[in-house]
């Protein structure tokens, strides 16, 4: 079967790209950009040197900047409502996954009507938005250049995804000098996050040739620098790869699909308010446990990507290595247990029917490569929070 595959139809990549902001609005024909972003991209001068760019060049432009980490319909709302208001030809979104989303979220709103629930997975999207230029700050998501966004339901707490072409930037800018600042917790969180959509991709039901080449590309940039990332934030060689490896990971799984890690993943976030990065980290080593003898020679090849297993290992011996490796990386960037994390046991069991069908009806656990039940994914969520 073919591979259909959607991506930007520009990417500006590497040290300074910032600056080719005009000048690839000017390309598109766009003119009036609403700039997406958050509270703290705000005040820490990342977003001055994005609107000074626009200054310059003489572009006129507003800026939302209340969006929130994992991004909620209440939200969105209030930039669609500034984007109704103004007179506007794009969005300019600047910061993480969250202002990406949200600028994907309010472009589908915008153009389409109703609330996000009416275009949650598996409703099409009819019509497309104002284009979306994606400016990430951090090397985490990939949602530059994907077709995906999630967001929260603020009245039923369901983290909803949203998928298709008018959830896909228009063009994506790439700097990794923007991450140079990025905290160790959230350097190791979107880290983990980025290797686990480049393992989720490969291994993935709907991978494809295309796919494959890039999820291997990203899990070698990853594994093999984020540790140094992590220990020495202005290693720039180290943030440049990891940036590169996150962008490389969206544009495979947005063209092949997460899987089992995400989908059960979404609900730990939305009910317990847990950064995405964070809940797949929780997740990752369990979850390939489980799902490994069902692919155990693609698991096997990632282990070969990431460097931990040589080319002539067997596949079982290599899958072994990619287990201890996905919970030695866990240890030694502290990634909390749900447990840990605080998450009180009462309430994280009494959510557990109900996270279990937010999971499945995700659709991304069909991807994986053993397709779980409900009972199986609750028990799985019981063996991750301790």
């Amino acid at each position: 079967m073919a591979a259909l595959i959607t991506a930007p139809r520009l990417l500006s990549i590497g040290g300074g790209a910032l600056a080719e902001l005009p000048a690839l609005l000017a390309r598109l024909g766009l003119a009036r950009p609403l700039v997406v972003t958050d509270p703290y991209i705000a005040r820490c001068g990342i977003l001055d040197r994005a609107t000074a760019l626009l200054d310059q060049a003489k572009i006129a432009f507003a800026v939302f900047s209340d969006t929130v980490s994992d991004p909620t319909t209440a939200v969105i709302d209030q930039g669609v409502a500034i984007l109704r208001a103004g007179d506007f030809d794009c969005l300019v979104a600047v910061g993480g996954g969250s202002s990406i989303d949200t600028a994907k979220g309010m472009s589908v709103l915008f153009a389409n009507g109703g609330r996000m629930r009416d275009w949650k997975v598996p409703n099409d999207i009819p019509t497309l938005g104002p284009p979306i230029v994606a400016i990430p700050t951090t090397a985490g998501t990939g949602s530059e250049v994907t077709r995906f966004t999630v967001v929260s339901d603020t009245e039923t707490d369901e983290k909803m995804l949203v998928a298709g072409l008018a959830c896909c930037p228009i063009a994506a800018i790439v700097d990794y000098e923007l991450t140079l600042t990025m905290p160790l917790r959230l350097t190791a969180d979107t880290g983990i996050d980025s290797l686990t959509h480049a393992i989720e991709a490969y291994v993935s039901r709907r991978a494809n040739p295309y796919t494959d080449g890039l999820a291997k590309n990203a899990m070698g940039l990853i594994a093999r620098h984020i540790r140094s990332a992590c220990a020495a934030p202005d290693n720039r060689a180290a943030r440049e790869a990891m940036m590169l490896g996150a962008t490389t990971a969206g544009m495979a799984f947005s063209n092949a699909s997460v899987a089992l890690v995400h989908g059960m993943s979404r609900p730990i976030g939305a009910f317990f308010h847990v950064p995405h990065g964070l809940s797949n980290a929780m997740l990752l080593p369990e979850i390939t446990a489980f799902s490994a003898p069902a692919a155990l020679d693609r698991y096997a090849d990632c282990a070969r990507a990431m460097g931990i297993a040589p080319d002539g290992e067997g596949s079982q011996s290599a899958v072994a290595r990619l287990l201890d490796e996905l919970r030695a990386l866990n240890d030694e960037l502290q990634v909390p247990s749900p447990k840990a994390y605080g998450i009180d046991r009462a309430r994280y069991d009494e959510l557990l029917p109900v996270m279990a069908a937010q999971a499945l009806a995700s659709g991304s656990p069909q991807n994986n490569p053993r397709v779980p039940t409900r009972d199986e994914i609750i028990d799985l969520y019981r063996r991750v929070y301790d």
